[in-house]
């Protein structure tokens, strides 16, 4: 007689009772559904916003009017403050040493926002500075953005709070809050005192400690504001503080009674997804179609999206000369530099001057405009910057200033190599078929 087969088991310890189907089957469905809202929500996450500037801004009055300034000044945020000292601060070798001076100084408070913060000498010597002023009794608060910051060791995390600084991520990577993680802060702040701010594109990293001329050393810029323009960004720090952990810092240790320092007018402009996310790129917007001369332009990421690109072209239409200086061979991101090349051609076209940047990798983030108006901060010139970062600038209004930061523009393009129009078109049909390509994905960028 033939033996009838064993009876199958479930998987599992043996001797168990198999598991009925039906509950293998929910089980599984609930697997299934619980994964495909993973999906749904980090797909939405990469869905840009509602793009709320749509039509061109028509005819603007110059930079230099009265005009432009109540515009401007009432538009974006804080007005204009006048009574301030600027003071620019180029590569890691100034920038540092400028930036730890003034934490050192510091009597009342530091309040610190970075999207990188990575392990290394440079982040040693930021613990060392910060933790001293906090065993001094001064207030210290850093916020780190949690995805550009993933560098930092977490032995540095603890030696900041142990040395009694108030540390906190930026929209940490918690499966409750998967919904934010596309939405970093891009800020660069440092407010001491509610004195002094800086704000730029440097992170806190040793890629940065140098003089932005070889490979391995980024080429960046930092600016302070001296007088009463910095409580204004005191007051960007305290949107995302307040973001963060729900405090809100208030008193004079943050926002006194600050006597002018200087002769120039400044303004700070903000954005985020959560409130006024198009201010920086209705800053560019009126600036560029503010301008009747110049427009100097120096872009670590250039994508601009049709809107902002038609202002250019509209620009150069009206006699305005346009120069722009763009990463050259070292780049962070090969696919935002493929997709930039692609929109160069319609510039070069209409007489704009396109500059890559040969030394080093290039980090910079400035405008000038008729030599009058001087943008920079943290905030690139793509949609990432425009829609889905955090980002604050500071706009200075002074002839100058501006003439200054001009000659740090011409010495960058002396390092730098023109591109023609003839060799923009005939590079090779790979290239551009992967700039083609890497520019379908710009809104991301």
């Amino acid at each position: 007689m033939q033996a009838e087969p064993a009876p199958t088991r479930d998987a599992g310890e043996a001797g168990q009772a198999p598991r009925p189907r039906w509950k293998r089957r929910l089980l599984w469905a609930g697997l299934g559904a619980f994964a495909a809202l993973v999906i749904g929500v980090l797909a939405l996450n990469l869905i840009p916003q509602t793009q709320q500037l749509v039509h061109p801004l028509g005819p603007l009055s110059p930079v230099e009017s009265p005009q432009f300034r109540r515009e401007i000044g009432n538009l974006l945020g804080p007005t204009i403050v006048d009574g301030n000292t600027v003071a620019d601060f180029q590569n890691g070798a100034e920038i540092f040493p400028a930036m730890l001076a003034a934490i050192r100084s510091a009597k009342v408070s530091v309040d610190m926002e970075t999207y990188i913060y990575w392990s290394g000498h440079v982040a040693d010597e930021f613990v060392r500075a910060l933790t001293e002023r906090a065993r001094a009794g001064v207030r210290v608060h850093v916020i780190a953005d949690a995805v550009g910051s993933s560098k930092m060791d977490e032995d540095m995390v603890q030696a900041l709070r142990a040395g009694g600084v108030h540390f906190e991520y930026f929209h940490p990577l918690r499966w409750y809050d998967i919904d934010r993680f596309n939405n970093r802060t891009h800020r660069k702040l440092l407010i001491v005192d509610g004195r002094v701010a800086f704000t730029g594109g440097v992170g806190i990293a040793d890629e940065w400690d140098g003089h932005g001329d070889r490979p391995d050393i980024w080429r960046d810029m930092q600016f302070s504001v001296t007088g009463p323009g910095a409580l204004q960004m005191q007051a960007v720090f305290e949107d995302n503080w307040i973001t963060t952990t729900g405090q809100a810092l208030l008193g004079a240790q943050y926002y006194p009674d600050v006597p002018p320092a200087g002769d120039v007018a400044v303004q700070t402009v903000a954005s985020s997804p959560e409130g006024g996310s198009e201010n920086l790129q209705l800053m560019y917007l009126m600036a560029i179609d503010g301008a009747r001369r110049t427009i100097d332009l120096e872009a670590a990421y250039f994508v601009p999206d049709h809107l902002t690109m038609a202002a250019l072209r509209r620009a150069l239409a009206r006699g305005v000369r346009i120069r722009l200086v763009v990463p050259g061979p070292y780049t962070d991101s090969e696919i935002i530099k493929s997709a930039s090349q692609n929109s160069w051609g319609e510039m070069l076209k209409d007489g704009a001057h396109i500059y890559r940047f040969q030394p080093a990798l290039f980090h910079n983030k400035l405008m000038i405009v008729d030599g009058y108006l001087t943008i920079a901060g943290s905030a690139n010139f793509d949609n990432r910057s425009f829609s889905l970062n955090d980002e604050s600038n500071v706009l200075v209004f002074d002839h100058a200033f501006a003439a200054h930061m001009t000659g740090v523009v011409d010495r960058d393009i002396a390092r730098s190599k023109e591109l023609s129009l003839a060799q923009w078109q005939h590079r090779p049909w790979t290239r551009r078929a992967l700039d083609w390509l890497s520019a379908l994905g710009a809104a991301q960028y």
